[in-house]
C-alpha cells in the first residue's frame, strides 16, 4: 500500500510525521509522502523539516516516508517557479491541488501544474481532455481521491484518463488518523469511479513505480 498525498500538523494535518508514519505502517503500507499545503511563505520550512524527519524515521521504520510538498491555491503563473524551488529544496514529490469542484481554485492550475511537470496532479476536477492528454505525454499521475468533496469528480477523472492512456493515483489526502485508507477502501475508491480490476491493478503499479524513480533519503 502506497498513499502519495496526505498532510501533517506542519499544514492542516493533525499528527506529528512520526505518529503519521507509524499509522499507516500499522496498515501495511510500504511508503508515505507527507506533502503538506505550501505557497511562498512557508515552502522553505516545511522542505527542510521534513527531510529530517525522514533522515531520523526512514532508518528505523518499515514504511518509507517520502518528503512532498503540495503546491496549495498559488496562482498559475507562480506554480512553475515555485515546483522549481521545491526541488532545489529538497522535495522528492510535489504535488499541486488541482481544480477540485468543492474550492475556489483559480481556472488554470490544471494546466500550469502539468506544464510544470509536476509529479501529481492531486483532485484536478472536471480537468479537460487536453489536459489529461498532457499528463499521459509527460507521465504525470492524476488522483482519484478518497477524500469528501474531492472525490466527486473521480469518475469524470477516470473517464478522460481511460480516454488518453494518463496514469491514475489513489490517494486519502489523509489530514487525521480516519482518514487513512485501507488496501480494501483503496479498492472501493477505484472500482467505484469506473476502473475495472486490471486497470486498479494499472494504479498500483503506476504508484509503486513514482515511488522506485524517488531517490531514498
Amino acid at each position: 500500500m502506497i498513499d502519495l498525498h496526505s498532510h501533517s500538523f506542519f499544514s492542516d494535518g493533525a499528527l506529528v510525521p512520526a505518529e503519521h508514519v507509524r499509522r499507516v505502517e500499522v496498515l501495511g503500507y510500504s511508503a508515505i509522502a507527507i506533502t503538506d499545503h505550501a505557497d511562498s511563505s512557508n515552502i522553505h520550512l516545511l522542505i527542510p523539516n521534513l527531510l529530517q524527519a525522514a533522515r531520523d524515521l526512514n532508518p528505523v521504520n518499515k514504511t518509507r516516508l517520502l518528503v512532498g510538498v503540495e503546491l496549495t491555491h498559488v496562482p498559475p503563473e507562480l506554480i512553475g517557479p515555485l515546483t522549481m524551488r521545491s526541488r532545489e529544496l529538497g522535495a522528492q514529490l510535489v504535488v499541486v491541488h488541482g481544480e477540485t469542484p468543492v474550492e475556489p481554485v483559480r481556472p488554470g492550475t490544471n494546466l500550469a501544474a502539468l506544464e510544470a511537470d509536476v509529479d501529481l496532479l492531486a483532485h484536478p476536477g472536471f480537468l479537460s481532455e487536453e489536459e489529461a492528454t498532457l499528463a499521459a505525454k509527460k507521465d504525470i499521475l492524476l488522483e482519484l481521491s478518497g477524500r469528501k468533496g474531492h472525490s466527486l469528480t473521480n469518475g469524470h477523472v477516470v473517464r478522460m484518463a481511460q480516454k488518453t492512456g494518463a496514469p491514475l493515483a489513489i490517494n486519502a489526502d489523509a489530514h487525521e488518523p480516519g482518514d487513512f485508507l485501507t488496501m480494501e477502501m483503496a479498492e472501493k475508491v477505484g472500482l467505484g469511479a469506473g476502473l475495472n480490476r486490471e486497470e486498479y491493478q494499472r494504479v498500483l503499479r503506476n504508484m509503486a513505480a513514482a515511488v522506485e524513480k524517488i531517490k531514498k533519503i
